[in-house]
């Protein structure tokens, strides 16, 4: 299995965890349209990860409609295993930190064919650690939005802020300020059929 840490240099290094209280990504639901355009959307309030990992594997030719935008534009709640378009930087405990990293690899378990749990967990970890350095130089309620793009390397994820408009900008509903760079190719740099043991 690919490390982790050392995939995400390239590009999301860059948003490394600073200090401060621990903060991680909750969906939210600004109108209805996340109903319309995903095929499972994310209920309002679910802890979040980018999800990039459920299209390691993918052919591109095979992502097509509501998919193909939860891999352009979707973080996964991982309650529902839903998409979201927006997360918000929310404050979490380390309790709830933990929650998080067990129900992930439990979903490595269950929908993506890990071989044990112990060997989902790790990789779970590395995913919300990942999540709370996207977090971590933001204040509190800070939106923020994912784009992702296949390219000759893999899956390439960039990462922007969202502000709601001045009064003067009001025409505008929302401003996307991009972050610095994009994480690389493969994203987090799992490899689901080594985590499944070889599986397909």
């Amino acid at each position: 299995m690919a490390d982790v840490t050392d995939a995400r240099t390239d590009g999301a290094g860059v948003m490394e965890a600073g200090g401060g209280a621990l903060r991680l990504p909750r969906t939210i639901r600004m109108d209805g349209s996340d109903l319309q355009v995903f095929g499972r959307a994310a209920e309002p309030g679910e802890w979040a990860v980018s999800g990039a990992f459920a299209f390691l594997n993918r052919d591109p030719a095979t992502v097509a409609g509501k998919e193909r935008q939860a891999f352009a534009n979707g973080f996964l709640g991982i309650a529902s295993l839903g998409w979201s378009s927006f997360v918000v930087v929310s404050e979490a405990t380390e309790a709830e930190r933990e929650e998080v990293v067990r129900t992930l690899a439990q979903a490595f378990l269950d929908h993506w064919g890990a071989p044990s749990f112990e060997a989902a967990e790790p990789v779970a970890r590395e995913e919300v650690a990942f999540a709370q350095s996207l977090c971590a130089k933001h204040p509190v309620n800070t939106l923020l939005a994912v784009t992702r793009e296949w390219d000759g390397d893999g899956i390439k994820e960039g990462f922007r802020t969202v502000r709601a408009p001045r009064e003067a900008e009001h025409a505008r509903i929302w401003t996307i300020e991009p972050e610095d760079g994009f994480r690389s190719a493969e994203a987090q740099g799992i490899d689901l059929v080594k985590l499944a043991g070889g599986r397909t």
